[in-house]
């Protein structure tokens, strides 16, 4: 699957008005591997792009709502 394939979605608390969101898509590079979380800006969905590892995204949604 490439990078152009992945299906995005945003939260569902995202009114999408102001655009101040991420968007989030899940795969698998290998049957048998772990998923892998890709994250993007809405406002520039042909930016860079960040790839974590589920563990690190779990952490950050935490952070994130501590914040």
């Amino acid at each position: 699957m490439s990078i152009s394939d992945l299906a995005w979605f945003k939260s569902s608390y995202s009114s999408g008005g102001d655009g101040d969101c991420v968007e989030v898509a899940i795969t698998r590079r290998e049957p048998e591997a772990a998923e892998v979380v890709h994250v993007r800006d809405s406002k520039d969905r042909h930016g860079p792009r960040l790839t974590l590892s589920p563990t690190a995204w779990h952490r950050f949604v935490s952070y994130a709502a501590r914040t």
